[in-house]
């Protein structure tokens, strides 16, 4: 399935409310973008003004507020997915009896995304047998209802009807959502983008590389659960993928010699490296500090820049490491030639030629690999191939 981002964050009003907050920041510790959308008595619990102050978006309990936004239709529209945390026995009720008198319960019926219902309350509650009948509803209509852990709740009453701990349910809801945490332990870096080598303030050399591809790569792996740092020239990104990098550490550079700096840092501590980055093949040997004007603009003494990925072997031990090469033309020799002097696992290929691929949300080309595999990849989003990538670095990985 497509990469989930957006998550409707329904909030019911139970004592346990308090411990959505946290379930939100971890939400976005993890790369997704959410909109909580409390009932009207959750609201006794946690105000509307910390929901704000937390996910950065507004926060409405009825219908009738922002009414030209028509709000359970354009949230609606928006969501990949729900969980409603703390669910209470009124909650659940009302979902299984498919009222509509709140904003969220509106949703729940405009929606048609995976739902995570995370029950909380009494004991004794939970135990009746009407709950049990309305769980068991949502159950068959294809709703995932987590069981209440047992322990103690409000007052001196324990028995089953405790909220579950944050990692609990995230858990429960990736593995709803049938994402892979396959690189749990795993430190993952990757560079991306184009390096640009200043000529003077004004000009430089540089390449017409995204960033896309690269940022690709970075969210599937913090989507599997790895440390990930990337290293980004020149980002081109917009600000909603620039969102979805959220938990990812950025290192903002401009020039191959400042990407070289931060490899020589961050590689050693990595599992895998990526590298997507187009960099400059050389720079400028002299760089002007004011303009220069353009009747002295008559040639350019180029130095070449270091190979970043030779120069860093030196510190390898273990690590995986996958190459790109952009060329003009799907050579496969030349290609199996670059994969062994780069001393890379994977090497994968792409055409460029006539602007293709850059600046791009699609890709093709072929992934080649240093124990023979040769795998095609026709034309698919950027996002695809990170998990394709990602799959053949597990397999080197063992």
């Amino acid at each position: 399935m497509a990469r989930v981002r957006e998550v409707i964050l329904g909030v019911g009003g139970g004592i346990a409310a308090y411990k959505s907050c946290d379930l939100l920041r971890r939400l976005q510790d993890r790369g997704y973008s959410v909109t909580v959308v409390p009932t009207p008595s959750s609201l006794n619990f946690v105000g509307a003004a910390t929901w704000e102050a937390l996910s950065g978006r507004p926060v409405t309990t009825q219908v009738w507020e922002r009414v030209d936004e028509v709000r359970h239709i354009s949230i609606a529209k928006r969501a990949q997915s729900v969980i409603i945390a703390p669910a209470t026995a009124d909650l659940i009720a009302r979902i299984a009896a498919g009222r509509a008198d709140d904003l969220l319960t509106n949703l729940i019926l405009a929606v048609d995304v995976p739902i995570l219902v995370v029950p909380a309350m009494h004991p004794q509650m939970w135990l009746d047998p009407a709950t049990q009948a309305n769980v068991a509803t949502l159950r068959a209509r294809g709703f995932e209802v987590m069981d209440p852990e047992v322990g103690r709740l409000t007052g001196d009453d324990i028995g089953p009807g405790r909220f579950p701990e944050t990692p609990s349910i995230i858990d429960r809801f990736e593995t709803v959502l049938g994402i892979k945490k396959d690189l749990l332990g795993k430190k993952v870096l990757v560079t991306a983008g184009g390096t640009r080598e200043p000529i003077d303030p004004v000009r430089y050399i540089g390449n017409r590389s995204s960033g896309r591809q690269g940022a690709a790569v970075a969210v599937a792996a913090l989507s599997r659960g790895a440390d990930v740092t990337l290293i980004i020239a020149n980002s081109q990104l917009n600000a909603s993928e620039e969102t979805e990098l959220a938990g990812v550490k950025v290192i903002a550079v401009e020039t191959a010699l400042e990407m070289h700096s931060h490899l020589e840092i961050e590689f050693p501590e990595s599992d895998v490296l990526v590298m997507s980055a187009a960099v400059a093949d050389a720079r400028p040997s002299q760089v002007s500090a004011g303009k220069i004007k353009k009747g002295d603009l008559q040639n350019i003494e180029l130095t070449q820049n270091p190979d970043l990925l030779k120069s860093i072997a030196v510190l390898r031990k273990s690590q995986i490491v996958i190459a790109f090469a952009a060329e003009t033309s799907l050579d496969i020799t030349l290609a199996k030639a670059k994969l062994e002097a780069k001393g890379a696992n994977i090497l994968y290929l792409n055409d460029v030629s006539e602007g293709a691929i850059f600046g791009s949300t699609d890709t093709q080309g072929i992934i080649i690999t240093s124990n023979g595999a040769q795998i095609s990849v026709p034309n698919s989003s950027k996002d695809s191939l990170a998990d394709l990538l990602l799959d053949q670095a597990l397999i080197q990985l063992g």
